[in-house]
């Protein structure tokens, strides 16, 4: 663990910007969210995400892990955190938990299952997690949200699973391309006709699984 306050807390989370804390006119709320990340060893995968349950309960919060391998960049779970609440006031939601929601947001895709993949799994690795207030989203049925209180659990429980060695977010979103591209199933030709790259590639699957509702 570092000095630094909120240590594994992207600078940006807590910029509180009118974006963050969005009250477009007409549109739903979007939710503040925080994004921690860690290196870290999961003996329990049970465990850990009980752990995680448990600070949703605590603090209110919406709590959603990922490995980090297949997180492209902030904005993407920013993105996916955001359709998901607008899908949740909608009444378009296909998850009963909004956690769940911002899963099958991220993953760009409506299985479930499949979606899964995109979650942590027992060994070692660097793992994300999205912390968000639903609290004012309508039909997602949550208590205002101390985010605070939730990150700072959910780093403790990340703390008492860090590999020797490894710092808070010391790869950043240094994402593996080839997992990327098998999970997203990226081929060299939509690659090609990209005008960015990868990354927009992906956070273009998580606004299209609106357009495919």
């Amino acid at each position: 663990m570092t000095g630094a306050p909120d240590p594994g807390v992207s600078p940006a989370a807590d910029r509180g910007s009118d974006t963050d804390r969005g009250r477009s006119s007409g549109t739903p709320p979007i939710p503040p969210a925080r994004i921690v990340a860690e290196r870290a060893r999961i003996d329990d995968l049970d465990a850990f995400l009980d752990a995680l349950a448990v600070v949703g309960e605590e603090t209110g919060a919406v709590v959603q892990a990922f490995d980090a391998d297949l997180v492209v960049s902030e904005a993407h779970l920013r993105r996916a955190v955001r359709l998901a609440a607008r899908s949740i006031a909608r009444g378009e939601a296909v998850a009963r938990d909004p956690a769940v929601e911002v899963l099958l947001y991220a993953a760009g895709c409506r299985q479930i299952d499949r979606a899964l993949g995109l979650g942590v799994s027992e060994g070692s690795g660097r793992v994300v997690v999205a912390v968000a207030d639903f609290g004012d989203v309508p039909g997602a049925d949550r208590p205002a949200a101390d985010l605070d209180a939730a990150v700072a659990a959910v780093s403790r429980s990340l703390d008492t699973r860090t590999e020797p060695g490894g710092s808070r977010a010391e790869d950043g979103f240094d994402f593996d391309e080839a997992v990327v591209r098998s999970f997203y199933d990226v081929s060299d030709r939509e690659l090609a006709a990209t005008a960015g790259g990868l990354t927009d590639v992906v956070l273009e699957r998580v606004a299209l699984l609106d357009v495919e509702k």
